[in-house]
């Protein structure tokens, strides 16, 4: 975010506070990218109109109690916690200007995916911030219904790492018939790669691309067969329900 923030030139180093634990992570950021740093987080609010939170969901309530009382009544706050809702956050924070969002890793590269909503309190300028920042790591979208965010979580959140395992299995499945490693990879990548770029560029849905790719009796044919007998597609959906689950139990949600 901070390497996407600058990119963009939302915010100039001088304008950016940053707190983190980590000493040596503290070291890397300065140096990199010449912004203030600071292990204290209530010193890291001082400067900011925008509050961004980036940390593991299991130590938020410590941060919460950290901030508590600390936050100007007109600074927004800016959650990428997974699972932690809008309602515990102005809680926590005792704060009503909250942005809770639900980017994914491709962000690293400006590709990224990213779900957000907001408290009814958030203004019109502070929203087109979160916007901006946001729509610098990639694409975002608004939702005005918070339910969505971990029904994100388990599509978009996750996704990446579905689609990393798949690329894995058919690298994997490549060598076996006899493909050497290097040729395997750049193989799947590029198919990977291409097929993602067609179903952006076509007006085609993705069924009618697999229908139109299948021949009958061909090769594909072969293979989507064993793919169906498998329940692929039930396997994916099990995964996903597993994956929205899961970010409802680390909100405290069922």
């Amino acid at each position: 975010m901070l390497s996407a923030i600058l990119g963009r030139r939302l915010a100039s180093p001088q304008a950016i506070s940053v707190s983190d634990i980590s000493q040596p992570r503290r070291q890397y950021l300065e140096e990199k990218y010449q912004v203030l740093v600071t292990g204290d987080s209530r010193l890291a609010l001082v400067r900011g109109e925008v509050v961004i939170l980036a940390v593991k969901p299991q130590n938020i309530a410590e941060v919460m109690a950290e901030l508590c009382g600390q936050l100007k009544s007109t600074q927004l706050v800016l959650s990428i916690v997974a699972g932690v809702d809008i309602g515990r956050l102005c809680f926590g924070l005792e704060h009503d200007r909250v942005v809770r969002a639900m980017p994914n890793t491709p962000a690293q590269i400006g590709e990224g995916m990213t779900v957000w909503t907001a408290s009814g309190e958030v203004t019109k300028q502070q929203r087109r911030w979160a916007s901006s920042i946001l729509g610098a790591m990639g694409k975002e979208t608004y939702v005005d219904d918070e339910r969505y965010l971990d029904m994100a979580t388990a599509v978009s959140g996750s996704g990446p790492a579905y689609f990393f395992f798949f690329v894995e299995a058919l690298v994997q499945a490549a060598v076996g018939i006899g493909l050497p490693v290097a040729i395997a990879e750049e193989l799947v990548l590029q198919t990977m790669l291409g097929s993602g770029h067609l179903i952006q560029k076509s007006s085609k849905a993705p069924a009618e691309l697999r229908r139109m790719v299948t021949s009958p009796g061909g090769t594909t044919a072969e293979a989507l067969r064993e793919l169906e007998r498998g329940d692929f597609a039930g396997l994916v959906a099990r995964a996903v329900n597993a994956a929205y689950d899961r970010a409802r139990r680390l909100g405290g949600r069922q």
